[in-house]
């Protein structure tokens, strides 16, 4: 018995270790392509490890000349805005979805399934109409509202299969007690949906940290292009820095990694939460 866990927790170590190398390799590639020069990645001799010495060069040199750490900040902005916005409206929408009955209610879900079948590019035209009309070009608030109207609709289908599988007895309880239905939200339904709302907060922040077609649609001002766009910036019409343009791709990376990380601890902690009764 003692030697079939071993060897159990071998596999799974080895299992885990794996993983791990296989998920961090791209992110070690960027940091080993961004301390080599350009013609050392184009000498014919694969650089597998990386020039330490030329750390602090080479992501200096990337930045210097551009905004980069605006860039980085305007990304912020328009993906915790994306995520806030989202999640203020899905959890509203989808609690009226889960608990409440009305007419129109099958094709008010239909319609926001239906949103995931219009490709983003099919709509920057009517957007762009729009946008210059309320004068939301070159303002990030618009890639806010735009990266929502498609992050939204996921996240209220995820919450309200969480909230479907919260059992109606519990409000009932709660109404008995004289809890308003408002209150019944924001203490019972939302922490036992805690990894649900975490696993929504992912997918929307990505949809705003990843936007580029519409910030390069709607945003010509160099200083609140967000860093993907400013990335796109590097490629040059007849030589593109690689070192720079991997250096700059991974401070680009590390937050969302960072991101990532903290919320998906807070998913575990979620689905633990109540395993154990006190």
């Amino acid at each position: 018995m003692t030697l079939r866990k071993t060897l159990s927790s071998a596999v799974r170590g080895f299992g885990i270790s794996l993983l791990v190398v296989v998920a961090g390799f791209p992110v070690y590639w960027l940091f080993t392509t961004a301390t080599h020069t350009t013609a050392e990645l184009f000498g014919g001799q694969v650089q597998w490890l990386p020039d330490l010495r030329r750390f602090l060069t080479s992501f200096t040199s990337a930045t210097s000349g551009v905004p980069m750490l605006r860039w980085l900040s305007n990304s912020a902005v328009v993906a915790f805005g994306t995520t806030f916005l989202s999640l203020i409206i899905a959890i509203l929408a989808a609690y009226a979805l889960s608990r409440y009955r009305f007419r129109g209610k099958g094709v008010f879900g239909f319609a926001l399934f239906a949103t995931q079948m219009l490709p983003e590019a099919l709509l920057v035209v009517p957007l762009y109409s729009i946008f210059l009309t309320f004068g939301l070009l070159d303002n990030l608030t618009g890639l806010v509202l735009s990266d929502t109207a498609f992050a939204m609709p996921v996240a209220v289908w995820i919450l309200k299969s969480a909230m479907d599988g919260v059992s109606l007895e519990i409000e009932e309880s709660a109404r008995v007690d004289g809890c308003p239905r408002y209150a019944m939200l924001t203490q019972i339904m939302l922490p036992l949906i805690a990894p649900s709302i975490a696993a929504a907060a992912v997918i929307t922040f990505f949809e705003g940290w990843n936007e580029y077609l519409f910030a390069n649609t709607f945003i010509t001002d160099e200083q609140k292009w967000p860093a993907s766009k400013g990335l796109a910036s590097f490629i040059g019409e007849f030589v593109t820095p690689l070192n720079h343009v991997m250096a700059a791709a991974l401070m680009f990376t590390l937050p969302a990694i960072v991101f990532f990380l903290f919320v998906q601890r807070r998913i575990v902690s979620g689905l633990t939460a109540g395993s154990v009764k006190g």
